[in-house]
């Protein structure tokens, strides 16, 4: 299942970029904001911005978003760290 969000031709025109980018740009945009307000994590915003985590943790960092970082994600990066 999926979600289809409807936008007008005349905004789609005002956007100022390529066509080709016009899709990408709003998904990236989009998850950039729903993972500033916490609504998705940093692995689902990268899968919506159809990124993997380094060039999604590119692209926070050049909109000045800092990453969120829980105790969670620490004990997963510890434990694979051990594992090496």
């Amino acid at each position: 299942m999926g979600l289809q969000i409807l936008i007008s031709d005349s905004i789609l025109q005002a956007i100022r970029l390529p066509e080709q980018r016009i899709e990408q740009e709003l998904l990236q945009e989009l998850a950039i904001a729903l993972y500033m307000q916490d609504v998705l994590s940093f692995g689902k915003a990268r899968e919506l911005a159809q990124m993997d985590k380094y060039e999604f943790g590119q692209v926070l960092g050049r909109h000045g978003v800092v990453r969120h970082y829980s105790v969670e994600e620490l004990d997963d990066d510890l434990t694979y760290a051990g594992s090496e």
